[in-house]
């Protein structure tokens, strides 16, 4: 992210707490600055080569992100039997993830028409554009994990407190917290970006993040354990058959999901902790420095999410076949109309 020094680009720029305010999109070039010095010994150096991504990579995966995404986004909105607390935050997630996706290609073509034509825009231009990609990425990642965490929260409470289910998530809270989601999350990306050389701000937003993730991961190793200890309640039952093939699914389902969770925001997080913990350090810096393969882990997860939370349930598969014989009714209807008007 250019606003910590950390270029989301190829040519990426490696001086955590340093005042370099190059643009990632100014001529190609590496910088390795520890403390304000250049001095690195050799095989840190070497450790430190770049790992280029091609950008035709990020346009695929914003682009399925974006399909898979937006078919969710569309589906709860025309169907009715969908307005309800879960699928809005789903929903909700699949906007951020629509986000991230639309700002990734975004800075991608941007990076492309500014590379070949440098001398038509000026760095002060490129900077401020840095700037607002940022930021919005920012916003993209805040609002990702706040949105999981609200669907996690919301599984607990639909498995745990079904009868209060309905006094509990109301529509206007449900509104309400999706709002709250996003106005906390757009005005932690701004300040995130525009404050980013104040230690304190950053060490918040990093601890806020790790809370948020070690929430999710809590929520749902609690309610996996939970509901082994009333599966072992309801085998103590008389006349009770057991159904180890429905628990071997359910402990499958849940390791699944905790897996790729953890796999996509791992690296991440790794890198939000040393860029507080050891930015100092060339080892830290180089791993810093690969903040690209970090983000397409989470561009990843993105295209992940609406087969994880969406995609799986009947009622928005129904919703999809619709969608899709609708549009292909049209799709015939036209062709009908104008074959028959030549």
């Amino acid at each position: 992210m250019g606003a910590l020094d950390i270029s989301l680009g190829t040519d990426a720029i490696v001086a955590p707490h340093t005042d370099v305010t190059a643009s990632p999109w100014l001529p190609d070039r590496t910088v390795l600055e520890m403390n304000g010095s250049s001095q690195v010994n050799e095989s840190t150096a070497k450790e430190c080569t770049q790992i280029p991504i091609p950008n035709e990579v990020y346009l695929i995966l914003a682009g399925v992100s974006l399909l898979e995404n937006l078919l969710v986004i569309v589906a709860v909105i025309r169907n009715r039997n969908l307005h309800s607390p879960m699928y809005f935050f789903i929903c909700s997630l699949a906007v951020s993830d629509t986000l991230l996706s639309l700002t990734k290609a975004w800075e991608t073509i941007t990076m492309s028409i500014t590379s070949a034509n440098q001398h038509l825009f000026p760095e002060a231009l490129l900077n401020r554009l840095d700037d607002v990609y940022d930021s919005l990425l920012c916003i993209s990642f805040t609002a990702s994990i706040f949105n999981l965490a609200a669907i996690t929260t919301d599984r607990y409470i639909t498995i745990f407190h079904a009868l209060r289910y309905h006094n509990i998530m109301t529509g206007k809270r449900v509104a309400g917290v999706i709002a709250a989601i996003w106005v906390f999350c757009t005005f932690t990306g701004i300040i995130m970006i525009s404050f980013a050389k104040h230690n304190p701000i950053v060490s918040f937003f990093f601890i806020l993040f790790f809370i948020t993730l070690v929430l999710i991961v809590s929520l749902y190793i609690f309610m996996f354990l939970l509901a082994q200890m009333h599966a072992r309640r309801i085998r103590t039952l008389p006349g009770h058959v057991p159904h180890r093939r429905t628990n071997f699914k359910g402990a499958l389902t849940l390791t699944i999901l905790l897996g790729i969770f953890v796999a996509c925001w791992a690296p991440f997080s790794l890198h939000l902790a040393l860029f507080l913990f050891c930015p100092a350090n060339p080892y830290c810096a180089c791993f810093i420095s690969l903040f690209h393969i970090d983000l397409i882990f989470i561009m990843c997860h993105s295209i992940i999410d609406p087969l994880i939370y969406a995609f799986r349930s009947p009622e928005l598969c129904n919703t999809f076949k619709k969608m899709f014989c609708c549009f292909k009714r049209r799709s015939y209807l036209r062709s009908s109309a104008t074959s028959t008007y030549d």
